[in-house]
Parts: C-alpha cells; structure tokens; sequence
C-alpha cells in the first residue's frame, strides 16, 4: 500500500513537470482531456488514484504516451501506450 502511494506520488509529480514545462495551465490540460481542472489538481498533488484511462487521456493532452514499466528495476521490457 505504501509502494502504491510512492508510485502515484512519482506519477504526479512527473505530470506536473511535463506539463509546467510545456507552458500548459492545468485549465488548459483539463479542457484537453475533458475533465475538471480540479481532477488535474488531485492527479498531480497525489490525492486521485487515476485509471489507465485517464492517464493516457491526461498524456494526450499533453502530447506525449504513458509508458508502462512491470518487472525489476534492471527489467529492459517497456509498453508504449
């Protein structure tokens, strides 16, 4: 359960940082994805428990793909969504 928190917090935070680096409001995101901009608020302070979904919704907005990463940290085998 705490390695779930770690993993949303890590998730998050990235968003974050993608997205203020690309100059993008979370209005602008939200409207991107069809969503409030208080879910964008929640996803990226680690308070949402988003589906895969709606983090490839949230990737599109901001142009990029969700990349999926299960095994150990050595582990090469990456899924682009």
């Amino acid at each position: 359960m705490a390695e779930d928190k770690a993993v949303l917090k890590d998730v998050a935070g990235q968003l974050r940082s993608v997205r203020t680096s690309l100059g993008i409001t979370q209005e602008l995101l939200a409207e991107r994805v069809g969503t409030k901009k208080s879910n964008i608020s929640r996803l990226e302070s680690g308070r949402y428990n988003p589906s895969l979904e709606f983090l490839v919704k949230v990737a599109d907005g901001l142009g990029k793909k969700v990349q999926v990463k299960i095994g150990e940290d050595d582990d090469k085998e990456t899924w682009k969504l």
